[in-house]
């Protein structure tokens, strides 16, 4: 049996198969923000997989378009698939679900900007659902 504790690596990769995708993670969960950009970049919430600081590698055609003061958003520059958001001051990377088979088989855990959820974007579970307010203390809080 696996040690739940002991970190892996998962490898993942765009529609095209143009770019590849592989990070540690350790314990990881499925993230889900409601935000506008995220919804206007994915025509849905950003479904994203938590791995570990400094460990995404990315190979391929990727391109990056900073779209916020705080925040880039990768794409494949053949077929556009959706690959990260990331964060500039720290420079993580949270890679796209989407680029894992069945999700890299990690659990929901959190959703950000819940209360812009559409309704037919619900998602169910008892997982914390950070408002917009909330979202925004997490990620500035540093600052």
């Amino acid at each position: 049996m696996p040690d739940p504790d002991a970190s892996q690596t998962i490898t993942g990769h765009c529609l095209c198969g143009a770019v590849t995708v592989r990070a540690r993670v350790q314990g990881p969960i499925l993230r889900a923000c409601h935000c506008d950009m995220c919804r206007a970049h994915t025509s849905a919430m950003f479904m994203s997989i938590e791995t570990l600081p400094g460990s995404v590698e990315v190979s391929g055609p990727a391109t990056s378009y900073r779209s916020s003061d705080w925040a880039e958003r990768g794409f494949c520059s053949v077929c556009g698939s959706t690959l990260w958001y990331g964060t500039v001051a720290d420079g993580e990377r949270h890679l796209s679900a989407g680029l894992f088979q069945n999700a890299a088989g990690v659990p929901l855990a959190m959703e950000f900007y819940a209360d812009n959820t559409p309704d037919g974007y619900a998602l169910s579970g008892t997982h914390p659902k950070l408002t917009k307010d909330e979202t925004i203390r997490l990620f500035t809080q540093d600052d």
